[in-house]
């Protein structure tokens, strides 16, 4: 299954009117005073809902937050692109960190509540990372039959590739004098290039 499948499977409720208002108000209650300090009874107020509308299908902040992640990524993902499967794949990762990096919601996370990643980045995989591996999979057979892209298995070599884009995002920062936004996208697109591609090819 492609991500946007497996995002789309994650938030089915999405397709309700109200839901996807109560999500609208949460991405502008996170945006603007972080997920501390987020409250359900806000966002039942600003998507202009009951309080157990909210609370019937999220019971806390933590579990709404979670379902806008997920939403906001299968909003952003990449169009695939042409050429041979291991450029595209290069293309999509690096524009895809590109625009996360730029998304309103994930730059308020970073900013004012980094622990809340750390569940993802330490602890476990979330909807939207797995859906990402599995997408990446396809790329990376895809890339296995046009013979841009190594030998190896599929899935392994796609939570590699998430591990790598992620270590990006977590750490972009640290390195900020050393590397601009640009230089930063280019070693990225480097190293993802050099870890798919085959023995011996250009």
């Amino acid at each position: 299954m492609t991500a946007p499948a497996v995002l789309a499977a994650g938030t089915e409720a999405s397709a309700d009117p109200v839901t996807e208002r109560i999500l609208d108000a949460a991405l502008s209650c996170v945006t603007e005073f972080g997920v501390r300090r987020t409250t359900l009874v806000e966002v039942a107020k600003r998507a202009g809902v009951s309080r157990p509308s909210v609370y019937r299908r999220w019971p806390d902040v933590r579990t709404l937050v979670a379902e806008l992640l997920t939403r906001e990524m299968g909003s952003i993902l990449p169009a695939a692109g042409e050429g041979h499967a291991r450029g595209r794949l290069v293309q999509s990762v690096t524009g895809l960190v590109t625009q996360v990096r730029e998304h309103s919601i994930f730059a308020a996370i970073v900013r004012s509540d980094p622990e809340l990643l750390l569940t993802y980045i330490v602890q476990r995989l979330g909807t939207s990372q797995r859906a990402l591996i599995g997408w990446t999979a396809v790329l990376i057979a895809e890339g296995q039959a046009d013979g841009s892209i190594r030998a190896g298995a599929p899935e392994q070599m796609a939570a590699m590739v998430l591990l790598i884009g992620q270590s990006v995002l977590q750490s972009a920062r640290i390195v900020a004098d050393l590397l601009s936004p640009d230089e930063l996208l280019n070693e990225l697109a480097t190293a993802i290039d050099g870890y798919l591609k085959p023995q011996g090819a250009p």
